[in-house]
């Protein structure tokens, strides 16, 4: 007998990156030659003054972390500009998009979303029983960018949440203030939700001051990417209080301990950190660039304001899975757009952005394969 909900009947699970070790193993390589390009990770590692918070707080885990996670809730507010009562932190934003479809549709509820978008948005929304719509016709596919008109006018007046990625996971494009507003405002019975996990690529100050005007948007950010946190899992929202008090009142009491506590508010102080990753990408995204004019089957797809970018497959003759493939036995990891996301088919990879030597290793192994 089956005793989960229909939803979970044939669950369908997010497909992460693949690690070194396995691929080290699986083909013979050594570890320090391989090109891990495919979990968007900071290339310089953790946030060092996050790493000496860590360490001073060990002495504090048999201690029970304040249950909103308070200084960090502090910290977030105060280099914001926000109260901190409309904070809510999480283990990563994974877990406040679990949440926000929790609380603000109910089951069998409709959820809008880009497509292709991030995985987990559609993954969480069938776990929960609600209906994913995925707006495929509006992504514009030779730049693969989202057209706000067509997704503004994809809004219904039953849809509940709708997603807005920015830059937008998988290809890194990037909208305009005007054009997130425009469909911020096409959805004015919904919870918007604007996912800036990326914006720190984007050479801009991102959207966030948004939630201080619409009372129904909740700007998410992450410390996985530019702060090199992945490991400890740290996220958070700012919004209007109602919906952070929602929120509050379905997140699990102590979800955050007091390592990602310490790590996320000595982060949010290394602008040193951020600025050399910040500096590395965006000088190896436009190296990379430079580079793929060199291949005549592949094209990488322009105007990725994030640490990834898509590559177009150009030769019918091949597909994604037989080039993922073809660049792990070289030693290269990337993403297979066939596996990981919904509607971008067998013809994209999703690169990173990581040390121009990484870059040329990803260009020369497709040129070889050639």
């Amino acid at each position: 007998m089956f005793h989960a909900h229909p939803g979970l009947k044939n669950p369908e699970y997010y497909v992460p990156g693949l690690a070194s070790e396995y691929v080290a193993q699986r083909y013979g390589i050594a570890p320090g030659d391989i090109a891990k390009l495919g979990s968007a990770e900071n290339p310089y590692g953790v946030s060092p003054k996050a790493k000496t918070a860590v360490a001073d707080a060990l002495d504090r885990l048999h201690l029970y972390p304040p249950w909103t996670a308070e200084p960090l809730r502090d910290k977030i507010a105060d280099t914001y500009g926000y109260q901190p009562e409309q904070v809510v932190c999480g283990a990563g934003e994974t877990e406040i998009i679990s949440l926000l479809i929790r609380a603000f549709c109910e089951p069998g509820g409709k959820i809008l979303m880009p497509g292709p978008c991030f995985p987990i948005y559609h993954l969480f929304a069938e776990a929960e029983g609600r209906i994913p719509i995925l707006a495929h016709e509006a992504t514009h596919r030779p730049a693969m960018a989202l057209d706000p008109e067509a997704y503004a006018a994809a809004i219904d007046h039953d849809t509940r949440i709708v997603f807005i990625t920015n830059p937008h996971s998988p290809s890194g494009t990037w909208l305009e203030e005007a054009d997130v507003r425009r469909v911020i405002e096409a959805a004015p019975q919904a919870l918007v939700v604007l996912d800036e996990a990326y914006v720190h690529y984007s050479d801009t100050p991102g959207y966030i001051h948004l939630a201080r005007e619409y009372e129904h948007l909740i700007v998410l950010r992450t410390f996985s990417k530019a702060y090199g946190l992945a490991g400890l899992r740290i996220g958070f929202g700012v919004a209007a209080r109602p919906i952070i008090d929602a929120l509050l009142a379905v997140k699990p009491t102590w979800n955050m301990g007091q390592l990602q506590i310490a790590a996320g508010v000595a982060a949010l102080d290394d602008n040193e950190h951020v600025a050399r990753t910040v500096s590395t990408i965006v000088e190896a995204r436009h190296h990379v660039q430079g580079r793929f004019g060199e291949l005549d089957r592949f094209r990488m797809v322009p105007g990725s304001r994030s640490n990834f970018f898509l590559v177009e497959i150009l030769d019918p003759d091949t597909d994604s899975t037989e080039v993922f493939n073809g660049l792990l036995e070289r030693g290269v990891i990337v993403k297979d757009g066939a596996v990981s996301w919904r509607g971008l088919d067998d013809r994209f990879l999703r690169c990173d952005v990581n040390f121009t030597e990484r870059m040329d290793r990803l260009v020369d192994a497709l040129a070889d394969m050639g």
